[in-house]
């Protein structure tokens, strides 16, 4: 379900924000994690890429932790390995659910989100 909300003016032109529901879905990796020799968070965007998703995104952590509550970070060179990285994939309930298959041979050391949110596309005369 879509709907619009107005808000203000632009050069006389109303604009039309458009919302619609949809689902995003986060995959927490480590930055060293592989598939095939290649980083795994890039054959996940090439995966989602490839089902046709609406888009991906990598975004890489300076520092987190885990179960084995060491602190990775980037601030010292000898625990710079191992830093979080997320890979986020928004688009409708039923495609992100239909891509979750394509993953199960992929993250076996992860973690996998999802979250309802809502996308907010603007449109009107410029």
């Amino acid at each position: 379900m879509r709907w619009p909300v107005w808000h203000g003016t632009r050069n006389g032109w109303c604009d039309v924000r458009l919302v619609e529901p949809a689902l995003r879905l986060s995959i927490v990796l480590r930055c060293d994690d592989r598939w095939h020799h290649q980083p795994l968070y890039g054959e996940i965007v090439e995966r989602a890429r490839d089902a046709g998703l609406a888009g991906a995104t990598v975004l890489y952590g300076c520092e987190g932790y885990s179960g084995a509550s060491l602190i990775h970070t980037d601030r010292t060179v000898d625990l710079a390995d191992n830093l979080p990285v997320v890979v986020i994939i928004i688009d409708t309930e039923e495609r992100v659910r239909a891509f979750l298959p394509r993953l199960d041979e992929l993250v076996t050391d992860g973690t996998i989100l999802l979250d309802q949110v809502h996308v907010v596309r603007h449109q009107g005369k410029s």
